[in-house]
């Protein structure tokens, strides 16, 4: 997961100045005008805004990442993000492969539970059948079909026992794999392969995460969550390593609204705002807040989904005379403008190894051919000015998708389409996504695990609940099922790319820019590491809350 050399870079901003620092990312000195104040609070409580409200705390449940920062900090996996964001042994304390790559064998630390029981191998089992269970509802199951059986699982032709998890004894679990799994450290630090306590589930079922019934193995525990407006956890006395654990209260706040976070943060109430710098106040922030910014190359990007089960997006045509239309330099120069890449494909820049020969063909088109050439398909499939193609788009009601949507709109607006901007917030465009319930809609996503095949599994046809589009292409699916088979790195990253290539042509997604962190950081927060995955866990985190001026 390490950063590329390429995104070691030197800024000068004015107002302050910028260094670079381990990684590529940027360590900035703050003007004495900066305006922002520093929390008085105590040294053990920390205040984070997260982006959103969660829909739920079960890592067998969840899908986003702003349930991801407050769920890895209660719990555990088996690897865990070190203060970097890169895997390590956690839950677990070393793990081994076969030969052949099919089978993992994990020896697990001895530790417990927050109520005192043991976390076993058999809770593991549990786990990895409940996930399987269709009865469970796991959006993102999708992600654990290398292992046998998980999938055929999942869809109900087998029980949720048949899949290829077992104890070898109390502290021995052992996963087999239908193919070899090159990111296997990455997975298994991921929530859908997180253990849930046995004996806990069994007797609350799903209320075993109301504060009363809760029992996790990682450093903090639910205490208090008030709907919209903050989600408390207090230090796990039991957690193994908790005397290396300095902050013992955290206090999670929705911040959907940007700007409204961000005055939160100017103010001292909240010592981080996750990926919470608006981007109308972007160049203000430089002047004035560069060392509060963390900003950095991210494994993450943005693109639209169009809805293939619907009238005109099953055309090929129409897809592509909207992705044409698209001016990704203006996107990323005049509205983004926090250092996005302009994206030509769905990998984002800084995966490792992976060669990004695949791209949308019209990119050495300048606009004025494109737009030209929109036009002529639009024609083709029956739309011009007497019969413009109109819809809604739905987006997150977040300040950078209703600037990048009026953007948009006037560049389809110069093709003759007509878009309509439906707001929704996250948890409901979440729902909707899942559903297929929309026209043309934004999406995202960040790496889970620094490989290719985690943005293209999101295009498979057997991910029922992530393949927003519902595309499926047979083309596309045996490739990527092709390169699961393939042991030599390169080859297999190049057969990728061959898959890539198919989905961009059949235009699945119209991917828009890559992404980078943009997040607020006092300076009272020591610890924070800035990386492409932009995961940074509590337990590596301290409060000095002594730095009142430079």
């Amino acid at each position: 997961m390490a950063p590329s050399k390429g995104w070691n870079r030197r800024l000068t901003m004015a107002g302050g100045t910028a260094a670079v620092v381990a990684g590529g990312y940027f360590a900035f000195r703050r003007p004495a005008d900066s305006g922002f104040k520093f929390s008085t609070a105590d040294a053990r409580t920390f205040h984070r805004g997260n982006a959103a409200e969660p829909e739920t705390l079960d890592p067998h449940k969840s899908s986003t990442i702003w349930e991801d920062n407050i769920i890895g900090d209660m719990m555990v996996g088996l690897m865990h993000q070190d203060a970097a964001g890169r895997p390590i042994p956690c839950a677990c304390e070393s793990y081994s492969r076969s030969a052949d790559g099919l089978t993992a064998t994990f020896r697990l630390r001895d530790h417990v539970w927050s109520d005192g029981v043991k976390v076993t191998a058999h809770d593991y089992v549990f786990s990895f059948r409940r996930i399987a269970d269709p009865k469970t509802a796991a959006q993102y199951v999708a992600i654990l079909y290398p292992i046998k059986n998980m999938q055929e699982a999942a869809s109900g032709k087998l029980p949720p026992e048949a899949v290829g998890v077992r104890a070898l004894d109390d502290r021995t679990l052992q996963v087999e794999f239908i193919f070899q799994v090159p990111y296997i450290a990455e997975l298994f630090m991921h929530a859908t392969t997180y253990a849930v306590p046995r004996h806990v589930v069994e007797k609350h079922g799903d209320a075993w995460l109301k504060p009363e019934n809760i029992a996790v193995n990682g450093p903090y525990i639910l205490k208090e969550w008030v709907p919209n407006g903050h989600i408390r956890v207090d230090k796990n006395p039991r957690f193994y390593d908790a005397a290396n654990v300095p902050i013992e209260h955290i206090f999670y706040y929705p911040t959907q609204d940007a700007l409204a976070g961000l005055k939160r943060f100017r103010a001292g109430e909240l010592d981080i705002s996750y990926h919470g710098i608006p981007l109308t106040e972007i160049a203000l922030l430089r002047r004035t807040m560069p060392r509060e910014l963390s900003i950095g190359p991210l494994l993450g990007n943005y693109f639209l989904v169009l809805n293939f089960t619907r009238k005109p997006f099953d055309d090929v045509r129409v897809r592509t005379a909207l992705s044409l239309a698209v001016d990704r330099e203006v996107l990323v120069d005049k509205v983004q403008r926090a250092g996005q890449r302009a994206a030509y494909g769905i990998i984002p820049y800084g995966m490792p190894d992976y060669p990004y020969t695949a791209q949308l063909r019209f990119r050495p088109l300048p606009m004025p051919a494109r737009i030209a050439k929109a036009k002529t398909l639009l024609a083709e499939a029956g739309f011009g000015p007497d019969n413009p193609l109109t819809f809604d788009m739905s987006i997150y009601n977040r300040v950078e998708w209703k600037l990048t949507c009026v953007a948009l709109q006037a560049m389809w607006r110069a093709v003759g389409v007509q878009m309509r901007i439906l707001s929704l917030d996250s948890q409901i465009l979440n729902a909707t996504l899942r559903r297929h319930d929309f026209a043309v809609a934004s999406a995202g996503w960040l790496a889970d695990y620094a490989d290719p095949k985690n943005f293209l599994f999101l295009f498979q046809s057997n991910n029922k609940d992530l393949n927003y589009s519902a595309y499926s292409s047979p083309r596309f699916d045996g490739l990527v099922s092709q390169s699961d088979h393939i042991r030599d790195a390169a080859e297999r990253l190049e057969v990728l790319a061959q898959a890539e290539q198919v989905m961009l042509d059949d235009v699945a997604a119209i991917p828009l820019f890559d992404d980078v962190t943009r997040d607020l950081v006092s300076p009272q927060v020591k610890g924070w590491i800035g990386n492409p995955t932009n995961f940074n866990r509590t337990r590596w985190l301290s409060l000095d809350r002594g730095i009142h001026k430079l």
